[in-house]
């Protein structure tokens, strides 16, 4: 019998740590459960440890962490260059806090996708995780959209109102994901068409 694309396959993916990266509207979570299912592995969804992260720092220690939560107005009013900046900064704390967090997976020998806007194409290329070496177990696939109207889309059908400065910020955090890509070597798959993204998600990830 042939599988379907969110059919579990036997044996051991070609990777260890899965990352699943892409800007915030661009589809990620509709695939993230069956790319994990059809590898046999766990799903963890990065963005929920922001809510960690806020937590157990403080805007001292980590000041991009907690600036939405504390100057709203703030982060609102700045222009997209400075947004740009402001969720790469955030992105990069993100960072800091996976490492370990890959570098875990990789001694249990565990196999997990790690799904999430705040991930960096530059993550997947590092020669170790918190002293434990990849040795190829660490591999990254990136959805990207090809407009920005349909992020603007996106977020309406999800949420349910417009979000023009949302979907305006995350356009251009897709164009730098885009871009760094690019310059790293990593996939990144266009979004659409839809009906097929699972499939070639599937075959990024093989």
């Amino acid at each position: 019998m042939d599988r379907g694309p969110g059919d579990p396959v036997t044996g051991a993916p070609p990777w260890q740590v899965f990352l699943l990266g892409g800007a915030s509207g661009v589809g990620k979570s509709q695939i993230g459960a069956p790319l994990a299912a059809r590898w046999g592995a766990r799903l963890v969804e990065v963005d929920d440890s922001q809510a960690v992260l806020e937590r157990v720092t403080t805007p001292q220690q980590y000041p991009e962490v907690h600036r939405w939560r504390l100057h709203p107005e703030e982060v609102l009013a700045l222009d997209d260059a400075a947004m740009l900046a402001h969720t790469c900064a955030y992105a990069a704390v993100m960072a800091d806090a996976l490492e370990p967090v890959i570098g875990s997976h990789l001694e249990s020998g565990t196999p997990v996708v790690l799904e999430g806007d705040f991930i960096l194409p530059s993550l997947a290329t590092l020669p170790a995780y918190d002293g434990v070496a990849h040795a190829g177990r660490v591999r990254a696939l990136f959805l990207v959209e090809q407009e920005e109207a349909q992020l603007a889309r996106n977020f309406h059908v999800r949420e349910g109102e417009e979000q023009p400065r949302r979907a305006r910020a995350s356009w251009h955090y897709n164009e730098w994901l885009r871009e760094e890509c690019l310059r790293l070597g990593i996939p990144a798959v266009p979004a659409r068409p839809w009906e097929t993204i699972l499939e070639r998600a599937i075959a990024a990830s093989s």
